[in-house]
Formats: structure tokens, sequence, C-alpha cells
């Protein structure tokens, strides 16, 4: 099941040159600027490959940062988002593409998935237990009650920590650990939903699609999943291809729909990807797995009894 995760793309701020004092000497004194321009020059870029072959030097430099600043929130959000990212373009996908040739090697990425997600959920969440001490428990065993103590500011976190654990779930739905913890996912995003219905475009009813994909008994509704991504298309402009796959690949298929299945993914792949050059990247991904996908229509569809 694909993520929504789309724009903004995140990779440390790389100084090879630089001496390790003054590195922890940056992130003393925060790196939101420089990170601003590596962010517009990721999520612009129309070479995943290229991307892919830079961003774990990046993520491995924002972690050897926070041994020296391990409370510097800034560096704790760019390592959640950044691995989420990571994990869904440049190895869950991976996954997805060898699901046919090489199902071992297909399941060692599924596991490398579930792996980065995890930390980049831990992550945020240091990050917000940073905020409000004990959060992590309260989300887990209160989770309505606890959210509703989160603020506009925490906007950013509780949609990265919700990407984060969703997608946790929808790869690893044979971990009860981890699927446990739906409520808690659903509750951060409903909260920052009624706080800025509108954050990045529509990027939180785009994650709650996925979150309402998931199993009947998890408290997923195709019918509400159906209404968040009616919502995104509205507040997106309809120019996040993410959307489109994310519906195609999780309720059109469960509902066995293969007319909207390839709408869907005609609706995707007819997106200009240099239309909106901050998603430019994300929707070159997601182009790809739409390809991929159609390719492998008669395989997800029942065929028709004659």
């Amino acid at each position: 099941m694909p993520s929504p995760i789309r724009a903004p793309w995140i990779v440390a701020c790389v100084l090879p040159l630089a001496t390790s004092c003054s590195i922890r000497d940056l992130a003393a004194n925060g790196l939101a600027g420089v990170m601003s321009s590596v962010e517009t020059a990721y999520a612009s870029d129309n070479d995943p490959e290229l991307v892919a072959a830079a961003l774990p030097f990046g993520l491995k430099t924002i972690e050897a940062l926070l041994i020296d600043s391990p409370d510097n929130e800034k560096l704790l959000l760019s390592a959640c988002r950044g691995y989420v990212q990571y994990s869904y373009a440049f190895v869950e996908s991976e996954a997805l593409y060898h699901e046919n040739t090489d199902y071992e090697y297909a399941q060692h990425l599924r596991d490398r998935a579930l792996n980065l997600y995890l930390r980049a959920r831990d992550y945020g969440l240091r990050a917000l237990e940073l905020r409000y001490p004990g959060v992590g428990e309260g989300l887990r065993n209160r989770p309505d009650a606890t959210a509703e103590i989160l603020g506009e500011e925490d906007i950013p976190l509780m949609y990265w920590i919700s990407a984060a654990w969703g997608s946790a779930m929808s790869v690893g739905l044979d971990r009860p650990d981890i699927v446990a913890d739906v409520d808690a996912a659903r509750a951060l995003l409903r909260r920052a939903l009624v706080l800025d219905e509108d954050y990045s475009g529509g990027a939180l009813h785009e994650a709650m699609i996925v979150i309402e994909a998931l199993p009947e008994l998890m408290g997923g509704s195709p019918e509400r999943a159906r209404e968040h991504f009616a919502r995104a298309i509205e507040l997106s402009g309809g120019d996040s291809a993410g959307a489109y796959v994310s519906l195609a690949s999780s309720i059109s298929v469960g509902a066995q729909d293969r007319e909207e299945f390839v709408r869907l993914m005609e609706s995707a792949l007819a997106i200009d990807v240099d239309s909106v050059p901050e998603l430019r990247l994300a929707n070159t991904i997601s182009q790809k797995r739409a390809r991929y996908l159609l390719q492998e229509v008669d395989n997800l569809f029942l065929q028709p009894i004659d």
C-alpha cells in the first residue's frame, strides 16, 4: 500500500570538508536557512536515482549531528521526515517492483522499509516529547485526549509522525505490536485537520487515505478514504499524483474496481511533473509506481468468468 508522502523533500546539509567542530556549531545554531535551499533542490529534481544516491549520506549526517545535539527539534523533525520519504520512495517501492521476480529480496526490502518507518516515527516522537513529556505514552493509551493538547505549531511533527506510523502499519500488518497503535496515528491526523485542513496543499487528507485504507477491523473505511481523496484533490488542485496512486492501489484494488483503478492511474500519469516544481520529484516517483501497477493490472484484478 503506497504512502502519501510527498513534498517537502529534505536532506541534511552536507559539508564534507567542514571540521567536526564547525558541524556541531552549525547544528547548534540551526540549519533552517541552508536546509531550506537543499529541500527545494531535492523536491524539484527530476532524477530520482540521483536523489536516492545522495539521501543516505544526508540522513546519516543528521544522525551524527543528533549525537551532539540530541534535543534539537529541527534535526529530529528532519530525521523523521527524511526517513519516511527515503523508505517510501526508494525501499518500499523497490520491494513492489521485485515482488514477482525475487520474492525473498522483496521481503528483505519490506523489512527494511518497516525498520526505517519505525526509526522515523521514533525520531518524531522524541521531538514531540521535548514539548510534551509523556506524549508518546499518552497517544498509545489515550490517543484522542492526548492529541487535543497539541497546537498548530505541532502540525509538521503530527503529520510526519502519523505518516511514519501509518506507513509502518501498511507494511507490517502481521505485527500486532505495530498495528495496535493505529488509533494514535489516526488521532494525530484528525487533530491536525482540525487545526489546519489546508496544510501543505491537502497533505493531511492524502495521509488519511492510507489510514482509512487499513482493514475495517483496524477502523479503516473505504468510504472515508474516498472522502479524504476528494478533499486532497480539491486542496492540491489535482497536482499530486500520489493521491490518485494511493486510492487506486488500495481502495480500488480492494473493491476489485478495475475501471476506477485504471482511471485513477491514468489521471496520475496525466499530471505534468514540471507544472509544480516543488512536487516534481514526488510526482515522478508516483508516476513510476503508476506505470508499473498498470502493467500488473491483470494480476491485481480477477478475470471475469465467461
